[in-house]
């Protein structure tokens, strides 16, 4: 039976992303092989802060695209038998239908809600909506395999 939730510790174990490039801080409501809600934790001491903008810090749409795409990563992950995942990466192929609706500021709960909409073999098609206390802040269509590590 697959926990129903993973902690940052939980996902570490599921995938190679490391700080400060681990965004995700936690998979919640996990429907096995179907859906989760990833919780990212936007720091006022994010890397990005400084840079992008000074004085005025939102989190960069393309981290919400990486966001996305570790929360996909770890629902399959979870989801698929651990020796079928071993020694493979899940690498992001695709990414469709992005939009971005209202800037992230630091200092923030991003929830990102995650759905497995299709897989063909190693081939996964993804759907999420990014919210911030209940305001949508972005939605986008990704795909993704599953490749050998080597």
């Amino acid at each position: 039976m697959t926990k129903n939730k993973l902690t940052k510790s939980d996902i570490i174990e599921l995938l190679p992303h490391r700080e400060p490039m681990l965004l995700i801080d936690e998979l919640i409501n996990i429907k096995h092989l179907h859906s989760a809600t990833a919780i990212m934790n936007v720091k006022k001491n994010s890397f990005y802060v400084d840079g992008h903008f000074p004085g005025n810090p939102v989190l960069p749409g393309v981290l919400i695209i990486e966001a996305f795409g570790q929360a996909a990563a770890a629902l399959t992950a979870h989801g698929i038998d651990k020796k079928e995942y071993e020694n493979k990466l899940v690498f992001l192929m695709s990414v469709e239908k992005a939009r971005f609706r209202n800037p992230v500021i630091p200092d923030c709960k991003l929830e990102l809600n995650i759905e497995a909409i299709r897989s063909h073999g190693r081939v996964w098609k993804y759907k999420g909506e990014a919210f911030v206390d209940g305001k949508k802040m972005s939605d986008a269509q990704w795909s993704a395999t599953i490749v050998d590590r080597k």
